[in-house]
C-alpha cells in the first residue's frame, strides 16, 4: 500500500469512528430497527439505516470493476460506518452478490442490514446471453424471471448461498415494471402473478422471520402505487424517481399515497446513474447515453447555483434525496474507496439554506420538494 493511499484509508477509518459513535449512518443500534404502525394492527419493518451502499456497481454494470477495486471499496465503506448493503442477482447476474457475501460472510450479521432481489432466477448455462445483458460481467448465467411464490423462495435461497449469509433483511420484487423490456409478458401480467404469488409468499416469510420486510424496486411509479394500494409491503426501493433532476411526480403522487398506506422508501438512483456528478450516461439501459437536452440544460443551471454559493452538486443531490419523511434510507453506487468517502462526507457536509432558496426561486425543484436542514 503506498503511502498517499495508507493516508486515505485511515481517513475513511477515522470518519467511520466518528459516524458510528454519533449513530448519524444507523440511527442507533441495528438489534433495535424501527418500525411504524400497519393497517390491521401490525408492523412495517422500517431499516434503521439512513445511508447503505448500492451494489451495481460491483456487477460491472457500466465497467470493468476488478475483485481488488471492489474489496476495497466494500471495506473502505465498513470503515466509514456503512451498515446497510444493497444488491441483487440481477447485478452482474450474481456477480455483486458473490462480491458482496465474499466480504460480508465474515461480518457478524448482526451488525448490518442487508436487501437483495427476487424475481430474477440465475441458471446457469454454457449457452448463456449473458454477455447481452452484462457486457463487462464474467458471469455464466442466464435470467429467468419468475415472480411466482416458489420462485420468490428459491430466489432468497439462491441469494442466502452466493453470499454466504444466514438471512436478508429486506426482499425488493425487483423490475416488475414498464420500462422492463426483458419480460416474457407485459409487466401487467407479471404483476398479477406476483399479486397472487410472490407478494403474499414474502408476507409469509415476514411472519414467519425468514426475512424482516419486503416491498418492490422499481425505476416507475405505477408499480409502486399498485403494490401500495393491493398488497401490504413494508418498504419499497425507489429508483430513479427522486432526484434533483427529476422528483415532481414522486413527490406529489407517489408520497402522499405512501404516507396514506405508512410505506417508507429505500430512495435509489438519486444522481441519475452518475449523471448529476458528470457521467455521460442517464439512469440505466443500453440508450442511457441518449440524454434528453432538458436534463442536460438543467444539470447546467444547477451547477451554476451551486458554484454560486459554493456547494458540491453531488452533496447536495445526495442530501435532497434523503430529506422526505418518506425515505427511511438512501442507497448510493460506488466502486472506488474515494466514491465512498466522497459520499461519506456529503451527508455529513452542510449545504447553505440560501441554495435551497435559490433553487426554489428558479423553479429548478418543485416549492413544496424537502430540503436539508442545517445540522
Amino acid at each position: 500500500m503506498t503511502t498517499s493511499s495508507r493516508r486515505d484509508f485511515l481517513s475513511i477509518a477515522a470518519a467511520g469512528s466518528t459516524l458510528a459513535a454519533s449513530g448519524v449512518f444507523s440511527g442507533g443500534a441495528l438489534a433495535a430497527p424501527v418500525d411504524m404502525p400497519q393497517g390491521g394492527g401490525g408492523r412495517r419493518y422500517v431499516p434503521p439505516v439512513k445511508f447503505g451502499l448500492g451494489g451495481v456497481p460491483f456487477g460491472n454494470e457500466f465497467e470493468v470493476v476488478s475483485d481488488e477495486d471492489a474489496y476495497q471499496t466494500l471495506e473502505a465503506a465498513w470503515n466509514a460506518g456503512v451498515r446497510y448493503y444493497d444488491v441483487a442477482p440481477w447485478y452482474g447476474l450474481g456477480l455483486g452478490e458473490r462480491r458482496y457475501g465474499n466480504f460480508l460472510h465474515n461480518k457478524n450479521r448482526d451488525d448490518y442490514v442487508l436487501s437483495s432481489k427476487v424475481g430474477k432466477l440465475l441458471k446457469a448455462s454454457p449457452h448463456n446471453n449473458a454477455k447481452s445483458n452484462f457486457p463487462f460481467s464474467p458471469s455464466p448465467n442466464n435470467v429467468v424471471f419468475d415472480y411466482t411464490a416458489d420462485g420468490v423462495r428459491r430466489s432468497i435461497e439462491d441469494s442466502l448461498q452466493r453470499m454466504g449469509v444466514s438471512r436478508l433483511d429486506i426482499a425488493f420484487v425487483h423490475d416488475i415494471s414498464p420500462d422492463n423490456k426483458l419480460l416474457p409478458t407485459p409487466w401487467q401480467e407479471q404483476f398479477a402473478i406476483a399479486l397472487k404469488g410472490a407478494f403474499p409468499a414474502l408476507s409469509r416469510m415476514r411472519e414467519d422471520g425468514v426475512i424482516k420486510g419486503w416491498g418492490i424496486g422499481v425505476n416507475t411509479p405505477e408499480p409502486i402505487l399498485r403494490v401500495m394500494q393491493e398488497s401490504d409491503p413494508d418498504v419499497c426501493l425507489l429508483a430513479s424517481q427522486y432526484s434533483l433532476i427529476d422528483h415532481a411526480n414522486a413527490l406529489n403522487n407517489v408520497f402522499p399515497v405512501a404516507r396514506q398506506r405508512n410505506v417508507k422508501f429505500v430512495i435509489g438512483s438519486s444522481l441519475n446513474a452518475g449523471f448529476i456528478s458528470g457521467s455521460p450516461r442517464y439512469n440505466y439501459g443500453k440508450t442511457s447515453w441518449n440524454i434528453p437536452r432538458q436534463y442536460i440544460e438543467k444539470r447546467e443551471k444547477l451547477r451554476a447555483v451551486a458554484a454560486q454559493f459554493g456547494a458540491d452538486l453531488r452533496t447536495a443531490a445526495l442530501q435532497f434525496s434523503a430529506a422526505p419523511d418518506v425515505a427511511a434510507a438512501l442507497v448510493v453506487g460506488a466502486h472506488t474507496r474515494a466514491q465512498i468517502l466522497a459520499h461519506v462526507t456529503s451527508m455529513q457536509t452542510t449545504i447553505p439554506p440560501e441554495f435551497w432558496v435559490e433553487l426554489k426561486r428558479r423553479n429548478l425543484i418543485e416549492q413544496n420538494a424537502p430540503v436539508p436542514t442545517a445540522a
